[in-house]
């Protein structure tokens, strides 16, 4: 049997047909992660995209990772109130998947396995740490502190990066204190 160029593929082969690719996080269904792909690749496209995450969504409506894209995406439109919206829905069923609470003002560091990248608990705390920064966004401060500090207590070794809407927080205080 000859071997032609395209018979046997190596790892190098491969990746750069994957760099383009965006990592939404582990054991995505196959169909939602092609929508969120999809909608990665349109983002500059505002409905082409949003339909794309919706499908991802409809294609995987317990997939916690779409909600994340979908909150972002939200976001980064500047449309807070549906971000916070998506931001809540994925607190609260982070919290069930996980078995915790949703009120992190009730959690404790042993509530929830928060280390594990692939688990519900990480993903409570990266919707958490977003909910901080909407409510900085909102001039919400004290509400933003007050989320922080229980992160600080979730996550003390600060694995989701909230110290650095805690530096943010800290900016704006010291402007108006400033001012």
């Amino acid at each position: 049997m000859s071997e032609t160029p395209n018979s046997r593929r190596t790892a190098a082969d491969v990746l750069p047909l994957r760099r383009n690719e965006v990592h939404f996080g582990f054991d995505i269904a196959p169909e939602a992660d092609a929508h969120l792909q999809r909608a990665a690749a349109l983002v500059t496209t505002r409905e082409a995209s949003l339909q794309a995450l919706n499908d991802a969504r409809q294609a995987a409506p317990d997939q916690l990772e779409v909600l994340v894209a979908m909150f972002k995406f939200h976001f980064y439109q500047g449309e807070t109130e549906k971000a916070e919206t998506l931001v809540l829905e994925a607190l609260a069923k982070a919290s069930r998947q996980g078995g915790f609470s949703h009120d992190w003002n009730t959690l404790a560091a042993e509530s929830a396995d928060w280390s594990d990248p692939r688990g519900s608990g990480r993903l409570f705390l990266y919707s958490l740490k977003a909910l901080a920064f909407i409510r900085l966004r909102q001039s919400a401060n004290a509400e933003a502190a007050s989320i922080l500090d229980a992160m600080r207590r979730l996550d003390p070794t600060d694995q989701v990066g909230a110290d650095v809407i805690r530096d943010l927080l800290e900016g704006v205080d010291g402007e108006r204190d400033d001012g």
